[in-house]
């Protein structure tokens, strides 16, 4: 890269970390290439890496292993009541009081049906 470049991308990457400047979804490619393909990896604080490098990264090579999986409340469409679904659920989840499908599994998440709304449960 060049000097400039170079510059460039240590400014955006601190912008990003910071929260400061535009963090719109054009810049965080430009962010990722420049941190994972030049010479700039080596200047990433190892101590400190930046989120989202460690989102891409498998659960057991990130700097503290964390699963991918989460609990989720999911409300029932029809009655609107709130169920504990597991994300990567391996069985068809029915609502407990009108025995409508909440979620069917598929090879790796839980697809929820139409019109059931879900918030990821606190850690």
């Amino acid at each position: 890269l060049l000097a400039a470049d170079r510059t460039r991308s240590r400014l955006l990457a601190a912008q990003y970390r910071s929260g400061v400047g535009d963090t719109h979804s054009a810049v965080l490619p430009s962010i990722i290439m420049a941190l994972t393909h030049s010479k700039l990896a080596a200047d990433i604080d190892l101590l400190n890496p930046p989120k989202v490098l460690e989102q891409q990264k498998h659960k057991l090579k990130r700097l503290v292993q964390s699963p991918n999986s989460y609990f989720m409340d999911v409300k029932c469409a029809g009655c609107f009541q709130i169920t504990t679904v597991f994300s990567h659920s391996q069985t068809v989840v029915m609502c407990v009081s009108c025995s409508t499908v909440l979620c069917t599994p598929t090879g790796g998440k839980a697809r929820l049906t139409e019109g059931a709304s879900f918030r990821r449960k606190a850690d």
